[in-house]
């Protein structure tokens, strides 16, 4: 659609200066004397052109509306947002604030959220009630998705969280030719006729994404300014960490870079002779380049291998990247070369002005040299690319190279051909570069696929990982881990020392203590490294292989980098990487295996299937000399390379899986294949090889070479975009996170619903509440408690627990009798009530036990419940009020022991009686009566049960006075008498006072002396059965603790109120 489209709209038409084009398009409504100009154009052209628009975007949808007014009123309001649209984009490029403030305003008073909130854009669209649709505006903020409409009287008003989201997704259909489908709470919203869908769709993604990082992920940021505080959130902050995440993921580079700058260049390809158009990309420690025309072309220089830049053709615009080892690159028809020269001299450390010192004249002349030399010989590439640089010593070699040292003299098939390998990288090599600023192009790529030599297979997957350069820029870090590791006890470490001899057990590297000592220290180390992490199974089949190619510290570091940057959330207790990528695996099994898809309408058995494939990279279920393949591919490709080969697999079977008739059938067909993979090539030994024998059922499979199966995976499936991939993990995720989420509330649900008499759809509702009470605090900070004592690793019942400020709002919306608000201290007298371990926080269980008493039970078990709250440890406060900080997580062992003690102690736990429960005292009975009369203010029998508790406790008193004047026969009567009776006095006086007033909190001091009189020494004392006993001779109070109270209608208002209760703070 052009810029200028539906220019001549209602405000033109209002416009009595503007000059009427020779071309219209009017809206008449029947029966109407008015036509409206909905759109106008200078030429036919144009106008048809809008014409067309119009078709595809509104009259397709007209045919929903039932009135010929309905239809006028929407493309009324469609033409008025459209021309506000047009106007705000042009405002926001002039970053004209006036515009943005006015919808802020809007926003502010239409939602009623929290000041704090903040708008990070808005856009006109329609959204979709049924079959209906509503023009409107679409806000989006840090938090939520909220649209607001209001046309013929009818207000439609949407607030959606991120964090509720289960799918976003652009769609098309019969009516709509694109749309935004968000799914939340089960219900489908579809938002459509966006004059920038994509950059709408893309900024909903990015902020669902940032939602999910933050609040499930408890990422913090603390890299990117951009994001670290969800108060200044930005639509340019999101895209900034939207293209650093795409820029590193490509290139491989460690989390703490970022894309700084971006030209449009030629790189010259040495050997091959041509220039290639794409686009140098700047971080703060890398140079990188990928092109655009297909060649497959990419370079990453680290800058501290350059020691000079230099512009030597100011005519196109080019400049020479000098880097140690004599080699250079050139970069063509760059803009603002001499700009992006002396960034990379300034982030280099090299000067721009000539230096007289030897040193500096030496490595000039020598970049001089080099690029003369280029200029006049472009066919000599050896000083273009350079040789390897010699590696830093280590102190163990790679455990083949130490079990399987290669015989130099070795003349077998196998190994000349191994031999042949060598030799076609070692060509590679002198044409495109060896080690750091290596070219890769398509030709690397097909030497991955006809296999890596065993030689060189170490060296290359630290390449192709990056992990070289967390190596280099991490010198000495590995031996410190394992000296700070060594000797720890954790919960890893002792899974690690479980897993250690489970891990290749047939190789004789992991039969003896070198391997297996090897394997401890990186896993150690890791889980040392990265406690969110820790240690997780599969990890050590991953390491095993790493050890055998690799030497120990470089395997570390290829884990890093692969549990970090390449199978992001693979290895933790909930595996959601894994996961994500086995519904994007479920997605191409569907577009590219349709036959499959209709013999199996249920794909989750190919999830659950292929998960090993994916955790362990086909290790667990190919030998190893034949996985080995499959890990060079991975290390080249990324996830990429794993999903071509699933499907691969599945097609490869495809006939034998279509006529099965069952799961263990189908599981058997594919246990079958794999033990029929082969590597016909590789020259390891046949101790160690893996492949079956013995078997005739198995022996009779017609073998399939690993090699053959890879290259038939990339030219059926090669053309798998990594974007696309990447696009549909962020799509899936959403899905899986939500997925396990209710998996969790619903096991959760499970456990207390057989302890509780609240319905199971009363608990979701609850269980809902209680989650988003715990993410409101998360909202605005990224500093919240409520962040740091979230752990997915713990039992289901503590995923979500509250602090106090978050349960006393909470508990405020749902307690039945109004008693309690945000402030009061009864609040805080409840929360100590109910947490049982005292660690500062209360799970939903708790939460659930101490609302189902005050909802649902006996007269007895709610005045326990009240007399509960007025004992030890409730009502004595810790100084100031302060609640004592539960203990941090995760760290050091977890005393598995007393965890087991502690759920015996439950399982044998005897249900309280009445008469386990302890005396209370003067001050506790005060507090205590008081605290009735503030539960019956408000209610209509107020004054009534006024007099009732009157009356009890004036009872009690006297009854104690008399108690106590029999138990003391040989007290002095006068003296006994004056005490107790100032005692009560007292007493009556403080209760007369709580009844004046209905807050908890003025209560005063627990003891009021009387002047000259000591109450230490006349302490009086009640038992539950005594209070129990006097409450039940009231009918009135009776009556009103056992009135039942309306869960649903409790639950929905507090569903409507919790949002506006932290807004109104």
């Amino acid at each position: 659609m052009a810029t200028g489209l539906l220019v001549g709209t209602l405000d033109t038409v209002l416009d009595s200066t503007s000059k009427v084009a020779p071309y219209r398009i009017l809206h008449h409504t029947p029966d109407s004397q008015v036509y409206w100009s909905i759109a106008c154009g200078v030429t036919k052209e144009e106008i048809v052109q809008h014409w067309e628009w119009l078709q595809q975007n509104i009259m397709r949808t007209l045919s929903v509306f039932d009135s010929s007014e309905d239809i006028t009123s929407f493309v009324q309001g469609k033409i008025r947002g459209l021309i506000a649209e047009e106007g705000k984009t042009s405002l926001v490029l002039e970053e004209d604030p006036e515009k943005f403030r006015e919808a802020l305003l809007r926003f502010e008073k239409w939602f009623e959220l929290p000041p704090m909130e903040k708008l990070v854009t808005y856009y006109s669209c329609s959204y979709w009630r049924g079959k209906v649709p509503c023009q409107g505006w679409l806000y989006l903020s840090t938090n939520f998705l909220c649209f607001y409409s209001y046309l013929l009287g009818a207000e439609v008003k949407l607030i959606i969280s991120w964090d509720e989201v289960w799918r976003l997704e652009k769609t098309s259909n019969v009516i709509l030719t694109e749309s935004i489908h968000v799914l939340a709470h089960g219900e489908d919203h579809y938002f459509s006729m966006l004059m920038h869908l994509n950059e709408t769709f893309v900024i909903m993604e990015q902020l669902a994404d940032y939602s999910v990082k933050r609040l499930f992920d408890k990422e913090s940021f603390q890299r990117e300014p951009a994001l670290s505080d969800p108060l200044q959130i930005t639509k340019r902050g999101l895209e900034a960490h939207a293209k650093s995440e795409q820029f590193r993921t490509f290139f491989r580079l460690p989390k703490e870079e970022n894309l700084l700058e971006v030209h449009e260049s030629f790189l010259w390809v040495p050997f091959s002779h041509f220039n290639t158009l794409g686009k140098i990309c700047l971080s703060e420690n890398y140079l990188c380049f990928a092109s655009q025309d297909g060649s497959q072309c990419h370079v990453i220089i680290p800058m501290r291998e350059v020691i000079n830049v230099e512009k030597s053709d100011a005519s196109s615009r080019s400049l020479t990247v000098c880097m140690r080892g004599k080699r250079a690159v050139r970069f063509s028809e760059v803009r603002g070369y001499q700009l992006l020269a002396n960034t990379i001299r300034s982030r280099c450390g090299i000067s721009a002005s000539p230096q007289h010192s030897a040193s500096s004249e030496a490595i000039r002349g020598e970049c001089q040299s080099l690029i003369n030399h280029f200029e006049d010989n472009p066919e000599d590439v050896t000083l273009m690319v350079g040789q390897k640089d010699s590696s830093k010593a280590v102190s163990t070699e790679a455990l083949m190279t130490v079990f399987h040292p290669q015989d130099v003299e070795n003349l077998e098939p196998k190994m000349l051909k191994e031999k042949m390998k060598e030799q076609s990288w070692n060509i590679h090599f002198s044409e495109y570069g060896r080690g750091t600023s290596m070219f890769f192009t398509r030709k690397t790529r097909d030497l991955i696929v006809r296999g890596v030599p065993e030689a060189l297979r170490g060296e290359l997957w630290m390449l192709f990982s990056g992990a070289v350069n967390d190596m280099a820029t991490h010198p000495g870090y590995y031996s410190d881990l394992v000296e700070q590791s060594l000797g720890t006890s954790t919960l890893a470490t002792d899974e690690i020392e479980r897993d250690l001899h489970r891990s290749l057990p047939e190789h004789p590297a992991f039969q003896s203590d070198t391997g297996i000592s090897a394997l401890r220290r990186v896993l150690t180390a890791y889980a040392y490294r990265n406690p969110k992490i820790g240690y997780c199974q599969a990890m050590n089949i991953l390491t095993s292989v790493l050890l055998l190619y690799a030497k120990e510290e470089e395997a570390f570091w290829l884990l890093v980098a692969v549990c970090e940057r390449m199978l992001p959330d693979y290895f933790n207790r909930r595996i959601i990487g894994a996961l994500v990528d086995q519904a994007v695996f479920e997605d191409l099994i569907r577009e590219n295996l349709p036959q499959l898809v209709e013999h199996m309408t249920d794909l989750s058995f190919f999830s659950s299937v292929s998960l090993s494939w994916f955790l362990t990279l086909f290790i667990s279920v190919l030998p190893i000399e034949s996985a080995v393949n499959v890990v060079d591919c991975f290390f080249y490709d990324g996830i990429k390379a794993i999903l071509q080969l699933g499907l691969t697999v599945l097609d490869y079977n495809l006939g034998a899986l279509i006529s099965c008739q069952d799961d263990a059938e189908a599981v058997t067909i594919l246990n079958k294949f794999f033990d029929s993979v082969t590597n016909k090539d590789s020259p390891l030994p046949s101790t160690v090889q893996q492949a079956s024998a013995g078997n005739n059922d198995r022996a009779s499979h017609p073998k399939v070479d690993i090699s053959e199966l890879i290259r038939e995976a990339y030219e059926k499936y090669g053309n798998i975009r990594t974007e696309e991939v990447e696009s549909s993990r962020k799509r899936n995720k959403l899905h899986v996170i939500q997925t396990l989420e209710d998996t969790t509330k619903q096991n959760v649900i499970r456990v207390v619903t057989q302890e509780v008499q609240f319905s199971a759809s009363h608990l979701d509702s609850i269980y809902n509440l209680f989650k988003r009470q715990h993410f409101l605090c998360c909202y605005w900070t990224m500093k919240s408690p409520a962040l740091l004592h979230h752990d997915p690793s713990l039992a289901y019942l503590e995923q979500y627990q509250l602090g106090f400020q978050q349960f006393s709002t909470l508990f405020s919306l749902l307690e039945p009798w109004a008693f309690c608000t945000s402030k009061s201290t009864l609040s805080l007298w409840v929360f100590r009530l109910i947490d049982e371990n005292q660690d500062g926080l209360v799970n939903f269980k708790e939460f659930c036990f101490a609302l189902d008493t005050l909802y649902s039970g006996s007269f007895t078990n709610k005045l326990k419940f009240l007399f509960k709250l007025h004992l030890p440890p409730a009502f004595d406060l810790p100084e100031e009020g302060v609640i004592r900080k539960s203990p941090e997580r995760g760290r050091g062992k977890v005393d598995l022991q007393a965890y087991l003690k502690q759920w015996q102690n439950e399982i044998l736990r005897k249900e309280e009686t009445i008469k386990d429960l302890p005396r209370i005292n003067q001050s506790q009975f005060i507090q205590f009566s008081k605290t009735l009369y503030n539960i019956f203010h408000g209610d209509p029998e107020e004054e009534s049960l006024y007099r009732a508790v009157a009356h009890v406790t004036s009872l009690l008193l006297r009854m104690e006075e008399v108690g106590r004047r029999l138990q003391e026969p040989t007290s002095p009567s006068g003296s006994t008498k004056s005490a107790d009776t100032v005692a009560a006095a007292t007493a009556e006086e403080e209760l007369s006072a709580g009844k004046a007033s209905t807050s908890p909190g003025s209560s005063g001091s627990r003891n009021s002396p009387d002047a000259g009189v000591d109450l230490t020494e006349t302490q009086w004392s009640f038992s539950f059965e005594q209070v129990l006993a006097s409450l039940l001779n009231e009918p009135t109070i009776v009556r009103f603790f056992e009135r039942p109270v309306d869960v649903h209608t409790k639950l929905g208002q507090a569903r409507v109120s919790q949002l506006k209760l932290k807004a109104n703070k």
